[in-house]
């Protein structure tokens, strides 16, 4: 079963399920507000993806910590904050049980679900 991650009301978490329902691919919706994230899965993905990938550093959460928050950061320090933060996870995460994509893509979207 295909997952996707995320946060119900971000722009592009709205594309990525338009582009879903427009292809009729069925999906869970995991949504980091009200179901968190564990660090297990976190560091899975990490383990998967890198760290960095995770990371989004774009948005308004990563411009509200502070300079101390944001200094040496490593694989471990960002993935506390990104459980304590989700809104610090790159949006959306897409897993089709074979693949895992960060952001969307509607090119690598649609190489993921025909598989």
């Amino acid at each position: 079963m295909t997952i996707i991650y995320g946060i119900k009301n971000c722009s592009t978490m709205k594309k990525a399920f338009d582009w879903l329902d427009s292809q009729g691919v069925a999906y869970d919706f995991h949504d980091y507000k009200k179901a968190g994230i564990s660090h297990t899965l976190l560091t899975q993905w990490a383990q998967r993806l890198g760290w960095q990938t995770l990371l989004n550093t774009r948005g308004t959460t990563w411009r509200k910590l502070s300079p101390e928050q944001q200094a040496d950061m490593d694989q471990s320090k960002a993935l506390d904050l990104m459980v304590a933060q989700p809104s610090l996870i790159k949006r959306p995460i897409l897993d089709t049980g074979n693949e895992l994509i960060a952001g969307f893509d509607p090119q690598t979207y649609f190489s993921a679900v025909q598989k």
